[in-house]
């Protein structure tokens, strides 16, 4: 199979595989009485970031760590400039106090713990289990919060989970059993390619995991941020983009600091892992700024990125 076959084929199998997958999960979840109001933090933030996850496990696994890791800083970076800043200039994407007050922190506490991590430890095993226990954790508090907030506004309790059969909550689990095979195999074609591109090339992995493999994992991201803006939905593209970034490391770095500890590459803990900590303070900052993400500011984090892929490409 020839590189150009086998990129192709990973990034549609990827893209396709994940829609599949969410809308799979996104029905699963309102058929077993989940909350909504979780949806866009767990299966759309986190079901989005599923190609990060099986590209990042695939590669630790197939010994290309350097992947791995570029995977999970690169889809950060491009999340955070290039899909926000492309969602922000389709619509301004208003924010609300709770989004800062909780999503905004834990990105912020979750990229100081990767750096700190590529600055010592790396992602072995102790920060893998970490930063599982830290996403399970999260997960919890957000849905605790989101039931009292859903509680109170609503003024009474809520009403046990309707019970369906089990027919009726079977059926939803066949497109995410579909998606998910999709997401795997493309998974496997994408890395397959990005190394032997990278060597045919004399690119070295890192940058392949920084760029085009960062970059084509966090497709479903972009789409669904864009659309979600277009559509005033800027609360979905929002979490969409913090609860992706969260999962990357919190769940990315955790599965594969316990499948494939190592260290972080030093050209990575030098100069990527600061520029996630400062991007993440920028987004911060224009998002207090007029609890909104203008377009302005939607336009600097763009040519932010831009400028970032320049100079790693002139780096390699």
């Amino acid at each position: 199979m020839s590189i150009g076959i086998a990129l192709l084929g990973g990034f549609i199998l990827l893209l396709g595989g994940g829609e599949v997958l969410v809308r799979g999960a996104a029905r699963f979840s309102k058929t077993i009485g989940i909350s909504p109001l979780m949806i866009g933090l767990t299966v759309v933030g986190f079901g989005t970031s599923m190609p990060e996850l099986v590209t990042s496990i695939e590669a630790a696994i197939v010994g290309a760590p350097a992947i791995a890791v570029g995977n999970i800083i690169g889809s950060n970076l491009a999340n955070s400039l290039l899909i926000l800043g492309l969602a922000a200039l389709a619509a301004p994407l208003a924010v609300e106090t709770a989004a800062l007050n909780r999503d905004c922190r834990v990105v912020m506490i979750a990229s100081a713990l990767l750096l700190a991590a590529g600055f010592t430890t790396g992602l072995g095993r102790i920060a893998g289990s970490l930063f599982l226990l830290l996403l399970l954790g999260y997960v919890i508090f957000a849905y605790r919060q989101e039931k009292q907030a859903a509680n109170h506004a609503a003024d009474i309790p809520m009403q046990p989970t309707e019970r369906y059969s089990a027919a009726a909550v079977a059926m939803p689990l066949l497109p995410i059993l579909l998606g998910m095979g999709g997401v795997i195999f493309g998974a496997q074609l994408l890395v397959q390619g990005a190394i032997a591109l990278a060597e045919l090339a004399g690119l070295s992995h890192a940058l392949i995991g920084l760029t085009i493999v960062a970059v084509g994992t966090s497709l479903p991201e972009l789409v669904t941020s864009i659309v979600a803006a277009i559509r005033k939905q800027g609360q979905l593209a929002l979490g969409n983009v913090l609860g992706s970034n969260i999962f990357n490391i919190f769940g990315i770095g955790g599965v594969t600091g316990m499948v494939a500890p190592g260290p972080v590459p030093s050209e990575m803990a030098e100069v990527e892992l600061p520029l996630l900590v400062v991007v993440t303070l920028l987004i911060v900052m224009f998002a207090i700024s007029g609890r909104e993400i203008s377009r302005r500011e939607g336009s600097v984090l763009v040519l932010a990125y831009l400028l970032y892929l320049a100079y790693a490409i002139n780096r390699a």
